[in-house]
C-alpha cells in the first residue's frame, strides 16, 4: 500500500473491486438499452422526438445510476469484513477513518464514469435525432452525480453496521422519501398537530434529493421539465453545497460508527 498516501490507495483498489462486478455491468447494460429505446417513444410523439429522448435518457441515468449506488455501495465495507480482507489491512498504519474515506473515493470515481458513459451514449442519440447536447443536458448530470454522492453516503453508513439487504432497502428507501420531500412538507402542513410535526422533522433530517431532479418551477421558469431550461448558476452552486455538504455529513458517520465497531 502508497505509505504517502492510503486513502488514494484504498480508492484505487476499490475502483478496480468495483469494475469487475458483473451487477455494474449488467445496470449499464440496461441503462444503455433505456436511452436507446428512447428513439422508438420519441417517434410516438408529435415534433417533440428530441425532448422525450432527453427526458427518458435522464430517468434513465438517474435510475441506473441510483441502483449502482445502492447495490455496489452496501457491499463496499461488508465484502471486506465477509472476506475478511479487512483483518490484513487495518493492522497497517491506516486510520479506520481512512479506510472508509477510501472507500468512497472510490466508489464516486466509479459512478463518475458511469454517469460520463450514459451522458456520452445519451449526447449521441440526441445528435441522431437532430438535437444536440447542450449546457442543460451537462449541468442535469452534474446534479445526477450531486444526487448519486449522497446515495453512497447513505449506503456507505447502512453497511457500517447491517447487512447488505438491509442497507439496499434502507438506502432504496430513504431515496425514494428523499425524492417525496416536497410532497412530505404538504402533507405535514395538511396534517397539523404532532404528525404533521413528526413528518415535517422527517423531511428536514432526511436529503432532499428532490432539488436533483427538479421541476421548471423549482428553478424558476415556470412549469416544464429541467432537460428544456436552463439551470441558473445559484441554483447549481447552492445545491451542489447542500449535496456535498449532506454527503460529508453523513460519510461522518459512517467513519465513526466503523471506528468503534468491534472487528474481534
Amino acid at each position: 500500500m502508497n505509505r504517502r498516501s492510503p486513502v488514494l490507495a484504498i480508492a484505487r483498489n476499490t475502483f478496480r473491486e468495483a469494475a469487475r462486478n458483473k451487477i455494474l455491468y449488467s445496470l449499464l447494460f440496461f441503462a444503455v438499452l433505456l436511452i436507446l429505446s428512447a428513439i422508438a417513444v420519441g417517434q410516438l410523439s408529435l415534433n417533440e422526438e428530441v425532448r422525450m429522448t432527453r427526458d427518458i435518457g435522464l430517468f434513465g441515468v438517474d435510475l441506473f445510476s441510483v441502483l449502482i449506488a445502492v447495490f455496489v455501495g452496501v457491499n463496499l465495507l461488508y465484502k471486506e469484513l465477509d472476506l475478511k480482507t479487512v483483518y490484513t489491512i487495518l493492522p497497517k498504519p491506516i486510520a479506520r477513518w481512512q479506510f472508509v474515506l477510501g472507500k468512497w473515493l472510490g466508489m464516486l470515481l466509479t459512478l463518475g464514469i458511469q454517469i460520463v458513459v450514459m451522458g456520452v451514449v445519451l449526447g449521441l442519440t440526441l445528435l441522431a435525432q437532430g438535437g444536440r447536447p447542450d449546457g442543460a443536458l451537462t449541468k442535469s448530470l452534474w446534479l445526477l452525480f450531486v444526487n448519486v454522492t449522497i446515495v453512497t453516503s447513505v449506503a456507505l453508513l447502512f453497511s457500517s453496521f447491517s447487512s447488505p439487504f438491509l442497507s439496499g432497502f434502507f438506502s432504496l428507501g430513504v431515496f425514494v422519501v428523499g425524492r417525496s420531500v416536497p410532497d412530505l412538507r404538504q402533507i405535514a402542513a395538511k396534517a397539523g398537530g404532532s404528525a404533521g410535526r413528526a413528518v415535517e422533522l422527517a423531511s428536514t433530517v432526511l436529503p432532499n434529493l428532490h432539488l436533483f431532479y427538479p421541476s421548471g418551477a423549482v428553478i424558476g421558469a415556470g412549469t416544464g421539465t429541467r432537460s428544456a431550461l436552463l439551470i441558473g448558476a445559484s441554483y447549481l452552486t447552492w445545491t451542489t453545497l447542500y449535496g456535498l455538504g449532506y454527503s460529508l455529513l453523513v460519510l461522518a458517520l459512517s467513519m465513526i460508527i466503523f471506528a468503534r465497531r468491534d472487528f474481534v
